[in-house]
C-alpha cells in the first residue's frame, strides 16, 4: 500500500520478518473475541491482529503476479501451492504479526504525532499550488486506492515498531574480540607441506566396456538418461505467411497523416538546469548566485546542498511540473528564471539552449504510415478469418475443412516437452499459450481459438504424444562408453591414491612413496590461503593442505585424470601484528549477522508469546485450491 507513495527504508535485519520483500503489506485490524465466531474465518491470528480469507487471497494474488514476472512465464496459484509457497507466506505473515502484537503489548508504541508528521511529509499529498500538505488530496488519493486513513496510519505505525525493535536489537550487539581473532588467525596462518600427483600413467588402462557393463551403467543413470515426454502438434495460423505489399489508398494515407500530424512532428526541445529549494528565500539566493556567475552545483551546495537537475534536449511534455515547464519554455537562452512555486518547493531554472521543432511532412511520414495501415489491414484480415473459422466449425465442419475454406495455414511443430524444450535441449520459439494448450489436450484434441495478443490467433491440434522412455543402448553407446571409461579411470586413480596415502599414514616417508610411484614430490613452505597460492598449486592441493592438522595426510582429486597425495608438515600461526586489523574488521562484519539471527530468534519468541497461529486449511480454502497433502489441522 505505502509503496504507492514512498519506498520505505528497511533495516537489513528485518528481511526475514517482512511478509515478502517487494510485495504489498497485509492490512491488520482489531477483532473482539466475543464476535470472532460471527465474522470471516481467520487465516492468520496474532492476538488483536488477524488476516481474513479475503485479505489473504488478495495478497497471495500479488505474490503470484510477482512470481510470474520474475520467472518470465505464467505461474498459477496451484504452482505456488505445490511448491509450498503458501506455507512460507503464512509463516512470514504470522511471524510479522506476532512480533507487532508483542511489541505493542511491550510498550513499543510510536506516538501519533510522529506518524502524522511522516504522512504529511509525503509529496504525493502536497497541493500543487501551495506546496503544502492537502487534507482533501490526502483522502482522495487514499480513496482511489481503496485505503482508509486509519489503515495508512496503522501501516506507518507498524513500520516504526519494526524499525525501533530492530534498531534496539542491533545497536546492542557487541561481539567479543575473540570472534574476530579466531577467524583472522585461521585465515592468515601459513602451512608447509609436501605432495605429489597420481596420474593415469600409474594405473592400468581401462579396456572397452561390455554391453552388460554399459547396460548396468545406463540403469545407474536412468534418471539422467530418460527422455522426457514429447508432444507433436499442428498449429493453425490465420495470418498470411509473408508481409503484405498491398497498395494503400492515398485518401487513407492523407487521413492518417492529418490525424497523427502533431505526434509525427518533432517538438521544440530545450536544455536547462533546475534547482529546487524548500523555501523561497533559499531559491532567491540560488537565483542570485546563478546570475552572479556561479555554477549550479556551487549555488546549490551553498544553499543547503540542493542538487541540480540537468535536462538535455527535453521537450515540454517531458517536464512533469506544469509551472516549471511553462516558465522554462517562455524563457530565452541564458536567462535565469525567478523562483517558480511548483508541486514541491520552489524551483530556479537556467535555460542554456533552444532547439526549434520541425513539423512533419506527408512525404517524410509516408513509409511509416503505409506500414502502419498495412499492419492494421493484416490484423483485420486475421480477425475476419477467425470469425469465418468459428462459423465453419459451428456448422459442423472439421478443422481441416474449415481452414481450407477460409484460406488459413497449418504447420507442424517439432516435438517439444512440457517446459518447451526441443529434442536437442534448445527452447522452442513459440508463444507460451502453445505450451499451455498442448499440456491440456489429449491425443487428437483440438483447442478453441486462442488469442496470443498483438492481433495473433491460433488453434492447436495435438497430433501425437511420445511417452517418456529410456533410449536404446545403440542410440547412446558412444557417449555412454566415454562416460563409463572416464568413471572407471577415476575409480582406479582414486584407489591408487588411497593406496599410496595409506603408506604415508602408516609411517613411510612421503618422498619414498612418491619415488616408488614414479611421481615428482613438490615441497612448499609458508603457503597462504590467497588467490595467488590457489593459482600456483591448485584448489585441490590448497583445500587438502588447509583441511588437515599438522602431520596428517590428505588425498583428493585435482583434475579429471589426476589425484593428489600430500602431507601437512607444519602450521605457522598468524602474526598478531598483521592479524589485528583484519580481526577487528571481521568482528565488525559479523556483528550485523549475529544481530540478524538474534532478531529472528526474538521474533520467533514473540510469535510464541502472543500465541500467533495460522491455518493452512483455511488458507487453501481462501485460494480455492485443493492440496491432497495439505495439513488437516491448523499449523502454529
Amino acid at each position: 500500500m505505502i509503496s504507492l507513495f514512498r519506498n520505505f527504508a528497511r533495516s537489513k535485519w528485518a528481511v526475514g520478518l517482512l511478509v515478502l520483500v517487494g510485495f504489498a503489506v497485509v492490512f491488520t485490524g482489531a477483532q473482539m473475541d466475543v464476535f470472532s465466531n460471527l465474522g470471516p474465518k481467520h487465516v492468520v491470528s496474532a492476538g488483536s491482529r488477524s488476516v481474513d480469507q479475503a485479505q489473504f487471497r488478495q495478497e497471495f494474488e500479488r505474490v503470484r503476479t510477482a512470481a510470474a514476472e520474475q520467472e518470465g512465464r505464467a505461474v498459477s496459484t496451484e504452482d505456488l501451492v505445490k511448491a509450498n509457497q503458501h506455507i512460507a507466506y503464512l509463516d512470514m505473515t504470522t511471524r510479522r504479526l506476532g512480533l507487532l502484537e508483542w511489541a505493542w503489548d511491550a510498550g513499543i508504541r510510536p506516538g501519533k504525532d510522529l506518524i502524522i508528521k511522516q504522512i504529511r511529509a509525503l509529496p504525493a499529498f502536497f497541493n500543487q499550488v501551495s506546496g503544502k500538505f492537502d487534507e482533501d488530496q490526502y483522502r482522495n488519493l487514499l480513496a482511489q486506492q481503496n485505503v482508509t486513513p486509519a489503515q495508512l496510519e496503522q501501516e506507518f505505525r507498524d513500520q516504526e515498531i519494526i524499525s525501533h525493535f530492530g534498531s534496539g536489537v542491533t545497536a546492542g550487539v557487541r561481539l567479543p574480540r575473540i570472534y574476530g581473532a579466531l577467524m583472522a588467525a585461521g585465515a592468515m596462518q601459513t602451512r608447509d607441506g609436501r605432495w605429489f600427483e597420481v596420474t593415469s600413467s600409474m594405473v592400468p588402462a581401462v579396456g572397452a566396456p561390455t554391453d552388460a557393463q554399459l547396460t548396468a551403467f545406463m540403469n545407474e543413470n536412468a534418471a539422467q538418461l530418460r527422455r522426457p515426454e514429447f508432444r507433436m502438434a499442428s498449429v493453425v495460423l490465420f495470418s498470411d505467411g509473408a508481409a503484405s505489399t498491398a497498395p494503400i489508398a492515398e485518401e487513407r494515407i492523407v487521413e492518417r497523416f492529418n490525424f497523427k500530424k502533431d505526434t509525427l512532428s518533432k517538438p521544440e526541445t530545450r536544455t536547462f538546469v533546475t534547482l529546487t529549494a524548500p523555501t523561497k528565500a533559499a531559491a532567491d539566493r540560488i537565483a542570485a548566485a546563478l546570475r552572479a556567475g556561479q555554477t549550479p552545483a556551487a549555488a546549490g551546495q551553498a544553499n543547503g546542498g540542493v542538487q541540480p537537475a540537468d535536462f538535455n534536449a527535453t521537450p515540454r511534455s517531458a517536464v512533469t511540473d506544469p509551472a516549471v515547464a511553462a516558465a522554462v519554455f517562455a524563457a530565452t537562452p541564458g536567462q535565469v528564471i525567478d523562483p517558480i512555486q511548483g508541486r514541491v518547493g520552489f524551483t530556479v531554472a537556467r535555460l542554456t539552449s533552444v532547439t526549434p521543432g520541425a513539423a512533419a511532412t506527408l512525404e517524410s511520414a509516408r513509409p511509416a504510415l503505409i506500414a502502419e495501415l498495412r499492419e492494421e489491414d493484416a490484423k483485420a484480415k486475421v480477425f475476419s478469418r477467425v470469425e469465418q473459422y468459428e462459423k465453419a466449425r459451428n456448422e459442423g465442419k472439421t478443422l481441416d475443412q474449415a481452414i481450407a475454406q477460409i484460406g488459413a495455414r497449418i504447420i507442424k511443430l517439432p516435438p517439444f516437452t512440457a517446459d518447451g524444450k526441443l529434442p536437442d535441449g534448445q527452447p522452442m520459439n513459440a508463444p507460451p499459450q502453445i505450451l499451455q494448450a498442448a499440456t491440456t489436450l489429449s491425443k487428437g484434441g483440438e483447442s478453441d481459438v486462442i488469442d496470443a495478443g498483438q492481433g495473433q490467433y491460433f488453434v492447436l491440434r495435438l497430433d501425437d504424444i511420445m511417452p517418456a522412455a529410456m533410449p536404446t543402448l545403440a542410440e547412446v553407446r558412444a557417449p555412454l562408453a566415454q562416460e563409463w571409461t572416464r568413471r572407471e579411470n577415476a575409480r582406479r586413480l582414486s584407489a591408487k591414491a588411497e593406496e599410496l596415502a595409506a603408506q604415508v599414514r602408516g609411517g613411510k616417508d612421503i618422498a619414498a612413496v612418491a619415488a616408488s610411484a614414479g611421481a615428482t614430490l613438490v615441497t612448499r613452505t609458508a603457503v597462504s590461503q590467497t588467490p595467488d597460492a590457489q593459482n600456483a598449486i591448485g584448489q585441490g592441493v590448497l583445500r587438502g593442505l588447509f583441511g588437515q592438522g599438522r602431520g596428517q595426510v590428505f588425498s583428493g582429486q585435482t583434475a579429471a585424470d589426476a589425484f593428489v597425495v600430500g602431507r601437512v608438515d607444519a602450521i605457522h600461526a598468524a602474526s598478531p601484528v598483521l592479524a589485528a586489523a583484519p580481526a577487528e574488521q571481521v568482528r565488525l562484519r559479523l556483528a550485523p549477522q549475529i544481530g540478524n539471527a538474534l532478531a529472528e530468534q526474538l521474533a520467533t519468541a514473540a510469535m510464541a508469546k502472543v500465541k500467533a497461529t495460522n491455518d493452512p486449511v483455511i488458507a487453501l480454502q481462501a485460494l480455492g485450491v485443493t492440496a491432497p497433502d495439505a495439513p488437516t489441522t491448523p499449523a502454529p
